[in-house]
């Protein structure tokens, strides 16, 4: 509450303080989605279509039922109170609320947003925080952006807000929010807007506060809140929370309306509020009465109506405040100018600590925006899938056909949390395994934060009772690659090491995953396996998530790669805790035992193929013929990433987990290539290996890995062998013929939307897992094993180099080049050049396979964050 919290506290501090429970630091932050329309959470349809039932143009009309959505916004961690920017250029036939951006269908290549705007800085406890977006001061060009995206086709780019010359001239409006918390419930704001046009011009500044709806839908104990203006000055009572305050410099009026549907404007029908959610929209763009002269309602915008100069800015002071009672007039003065000193310098100070001396300026300001992405994309999450499944009592029941539609298994999900979401606007859902790399590089900043997260996704109201993790809201029964062990064993070591308590129970839960898996994706029982496209879509010649073209079953290289390195993980944790407790040591000898199954099974079942050196999927056939599938991808590179090393000290302290390894080794020679011979490492320490590639297969696989015409490129590696572009795979299945290609951008193909390609573009997280996985190969080999590097040039470097110099390679994804340039921007010079573009950084979803572009969504800095690790392993000498 106001008055009652030291402020003169290091973000470190804070941090503290959260995890204690001493203070709530975390309890207000932007955790407030991009877009709530066009989700499942909001498709009552029969037929699960949900970019129609609730599309943009009904969401400045519609109350929402599960979230809310806004600019620059934030809330509390139940999403009671909402605060966000509204703005209006003059000319738009709307207020800008919210990002405007094509559903499934609308645009050429899937989803896309098209708006600009950036998350520049955010500290882990939302203390700090900044938010920049730049608004045309033409009309937004709604229309031509449909119809122009509507006629082009797959193989054609995206059209861009940037194409249709908004921006031309600098006749556009940067708009910069900053956010610093004079306590946990008391945020100072600045609303900084800049005329970057060449002559005059007036922008509408609304900052707006409301109520999530949470009273119109029938169920008991919902009471309505209140809201009331005045000029400069919006009040607000609600039950749960009591009194929240928003005051603003310069008094401007106050237009109050009614979170509540126009179900008027949208079905011609009356609806429960004369001054309905578009009354303020309404009102100053039609002058229509539907703002409440009485000043009263559930929502409620502050009004500045504001002229500048060419090149001129102004400043606009706001202070968010929560209290127990009426809040006295809040200080906007010097108390508000020292918040926001004290909570930039000690962000500044937090960052130092983090970040190597050693980065560049350049790779300083992308790890800092990357976190601040990682932030920024914390979402209140709330999705009840059984009352979404049976209705409200005060609505129309939903259609009969969704109680055997969409999601329709997973009744017992209850979702009410601040989750990571992998992009606020294209993916304003989880996703699990996405999820799972974002806490590698949040446990940098808030291991805290990250270990709750990946706890999170384990309870018994997400994890199914079957054992299975929920995939993503259009279909939770999907499967996603099993990286949570992966994910919970880097967050643990990030964090020191030592919290056995968080490592114990994470491998309780995941034990009933790992069993789900072996239960439902080894259809032959003979530890080879399945799971469909497992995140990696379009990746093969047809859909491995559909049935078949033929009868059989498709195993899955990458599947058996996934569940290769899940064990390995689960064992790595079992010996961890074992050390501990000597409890786990079953444990690790059943997964030590578990991974040589399947390591050795990958082979004997054919995965392996000796001829081509690579692994690829194999369809096998009822008479029991089997069809490998030899596209080169990065199915075929996965199971490098199944690999561990066992220690000396390990071996000595678990005797029970040497006498299994050599008795493996005496009575199961089959197994032998998949247990190396023990060798001395770097600290003279023995130690063995274990790994689903000898030294002979690593070699051969490499030598393709880290070829410039097949994986290798000059930003990472690529999912799809570049030698595919002469020679793109094809297979004949009944009767019908199915081909793969490399395709380095934007995918051809209609395969899950066509929204995102496998087909040679660089991905992020594999990229990672491969890079840990060659530096856990350097650790046991050391510098006796030299590889040339690339292919073909007959330089010989240490396994170590590699890593390196792949880690280089995604780091300069992000950086400027000798002439300025990120490679992420590609060719739009406004991007590259233009002062006040070029130092925005966005984290893409994914990337061109030969130059690097950023493809895909823009703000997927979910995993793409991940450059964050990268950047700090790298410089810390590591």
């Amino acid at each position: 509450m106001v008055g009652m919290v030291r402020t003169d506290v290091s973000e470190r501090e804070r941090l503290a303080q959260a995890d204690s429970g001493e203070q709530p630091w975390r309890a207000w932050g932007p955790f407030l989605a991009e877009r709530a329309w066009g989700t499942v959470r909001e498709d009552y349809s029969e037929h699960g279509t949900a970019w129609d039932y609730f599309p943009h143009d009904h969401a400045r009309s519609r109350a929402y039922r599960w979230n809310e959505d806004g600019m620059a916004g934030v809330c509390d961690d139940r999403q009671t109170f909402c605060f966000a920017l509204a703005l209006w250029n003059g000319k738009d036939p709307i207020l800008k609320e919210r990002m405007f951006g094509l559903g499934g269908d609308g645009g050429n290549h899937g989803e896309d947003a098209k708006d600009y705007w950036w998350y520049q800085d955010s500290t882990p406890t939302h203390s700090w925080m900044r938010w920049r977006y730049h608004y045309p001061q033409a009309e937004f060009p709604y229309d031509q952006l449909v119809r122009v995206n509507g006629r082009r086709s797959r193989t054609e780019s995206e059209y861009e807000l940037v194409d249709t010359g908004v921006f031309d001239q600098d006749r556009f409006w940067a708009v910069t929010v900053d956010y610093a918390k004079a306590g946990p419930h008391d945020m100072c704001l600045a609303i900084t807007v800049a005329n970057r046009g060449p002559e005059p011009a007036t922008l509408h500044v609304l900052p707006t506060l409301w109520f999530r709806n949470t009273w119109s839908w029938g169920l008991p104990n919902r009471p309505m809140p209140s809201l009331t203006g005045s000029p400069g000055r919006l009040t607000g009572q609600h039950p749960s929370i009591g009194h929240i305050t928003l005051d603003a410099e310069a008094g401007p009026p106050a237009l109050v309306c009614d979170n509540e549907t126009n179900s008027q404007r949208l079905w011609g029908l009356p609806g429960r509020s004369p001054y309905p959610k578009d009354g303020i929209n309404d009102f100053l763009i039609s002058g229509m009465p539907t703002v409440n002269p009485d000043g009263v309602g559930t929502k409620g915008s502050l009004h500045y109506e504001i002229t500048l100069k060419a090149g001129e800015t102004r400043t606009i002071r706001l202070r968010l405040t929560q209290s127990e009672a009426p809040a006295p007039p809040l200080d906007l003065a010097d108390e508000w100018a020292a918040v926001m000193r004290g909570r930039l310098a000690e962000a500044d100070d937090f960052f130092a600590e983090v970040i190597p001396a050693a980065a560049t300026e350049a790779e300083t300001a992308v790890a800092r925006q990357g976190v601040a992405g990682l932030m920024w994309g914390k979402q209140f999450y709330h999705f009840d899938v059984k009352q979404w499944l049976v209705g409200d009592p005060a609505n129309s029941p939903p259609p009969p056909g969704r109680r055997f539609g969409r999601n329709h298994g997973w009744w017992h999900m209850n979702s009410f949390d601040v989750i990571s979401m992998p992009d606020p606007w294209e993916y304003p859902w989880y996703a699990a395994w996405d999820l799972a790399f974002h806490c590698v590089s949040i446990s940098r900043v808030d291991p805290g934060f990250a270990k709750s997260q990946l706890l999170l996704l384990l309870r018994e109201w997400y994890m199914h009772p079957n054992g299975q993790i929920p995939a993503y809201e259009w279909s939770f029964s999907d499967v996603n690659p099993p990286v949570h062990a992966w994910a919970a064993l880097r967050v643990f070591e990030i964090d020191g090491g030592h919290d056995f308590d968080f490592l114990a129970k994470v491998m309780h839960k995941l034990l009933l995953n790992f069993t789900w898996w072996v239960n439902r994706k080894d259809v032959g029982g003979n530890n080879v396996f399945e799971g469909g496209f497992l995140g990696l879509d379009n990746v093969g010649p047809f859909d491995r998530s559909a049935a078949l073209p033929v009868a059989g079953v498709l195993e899955q290289s990458d599947g058996t790669g996934w569940m290769a390195m899940y064990a390995l993980n689960l064992l790595d944790m079992s010996i961890v805790l074992a050390l501990h407790d000597r409890a786990y040591e079953d444990m690790a000898t059943k997964f030590f035992e578990h991974f040589t199954y399947i390591a050795e099974a990958a082979y004997r079942q054919g995965l392996w193929d000796e001829e081509d050196s690579f692994f690829y999927d194999v369809l096998r056939l009822p008479d029991g013929h089997r069809v490998p599938l030899k596209a080169r991808s990065i199915v075929g590179l996965l199971p490098l990433a199944a690999t561990t090393r066992l220690t000396s000290d390990t071996l000595n302290r678990l005797p029970e987990v040497t006498a299994r390894v050599r008795w493996m080794l005496h009575n199961q020679t089959d197994y032998g290539n998949v247990i190396s011979s023990r060798r001395l490492g770097a600290d003279r320490r023995r130690q063995q290996l274990l790994s689903m590639v000898g030294q002979d297969q690593l070699l051969r696989i490499l030598a393709r890995l880290l070829d410039p015409e097949e994986f290798l490129s000059p930003y990472g590696l690529r999912t799809l062998s570049r030698a595919h572009l002469e020679k793109p795979f094809t297979v004949s299945l009944g009767g019908s013929d199915f081909t793969v290609g490399y395709e380095p951008a934007e995918s051809t193909s209609g395969l899950f939307g066509g929204n995102s390609n496998w087909r040679g573009p660089i991905w992020m997280p594999v990229n990672y897992l491969l890079v840990e996985a060659l530096r856990e190969f350097a650790e046991f080999y050391g510098e006796d094993l030299r590889v040339e590097y690339p292919t073909g040039s007959q330089v010989k470097v240490s396994l170590t180099e590699v890593a390196d110099d792949l880690a280089r390679r995604l780091i300069a994804l992000f950086v400027p080049d000798a002439d300025g340039r990120r490679p992420i921007y590609g060719a739009t010079d406004l991007f590259q050049t233009h002062p006040d573009w070029k130092d925005l950084v966005v984290f893409p979803e994914y990337f061109h396979g030969d130059n690097g572009a950023g493809l895909g969504a823009w703000h997927q800095t979910g995993w793409s964050a991940l450059v964050v690790d990268l950047i700090l392993t790298l410089r810390a000498g590591r």
